[in-house]
């Protein structure tokens, strides 16, 4: 296992989704500036910090755990995505992108979440 959080290949893709998040969500409308684009920024944020803090943690079940908890919060961000791009708030070769980048982090997270378990 990394010795650290940041080691963490999905890490590393989860933050940079966040990083994407923040730009793409800029141009949201105002008056969701405290609804949907606040939801949105949340659910993306979650993904990375419960891997953080699974790592953290002193045991693999627990780790496990905050992993679930990150995957769950990726879900709830595509779905908050793609409702993005239903709205008209994101452009469809944007929310491909996005949706694309959740795919990747779905599947290296479901794999490490394999591994924490063995």
């Amino acid at each position: 296992m990394a010795k650290s959080w940041r080691e963490l290949k999905v890490w590393q893709k989860a933050h940079e989704l966040v990083l994407r998040v923040y730009k793409e969500t800029a141009v949201f409308p105002k008056e969701e500036i405290y609804g949907l684009t606040s939801q949105v920024k949340r659910a993306a944020i979650s993904v990375p910090t419960n891997i953080v803090e699974g790592h953290s943690r002193n045991t693999d079940k627990e780790f496990a755990n905050f992993l679930h908890i990150s995957r769950g919060s990726l879900e709830e961000l595509r779905y908050l995505l793609l409702l993005s791009q239903e709205l008209g708030f994101l452009k469809a070769e944007i929310h491909e992108s996005l949706e694309n980048d959740c795919t990747s982090i779905s599947r290296v997270l479901n794999s490490l979440i394999v591994k924490v378990k063995q």
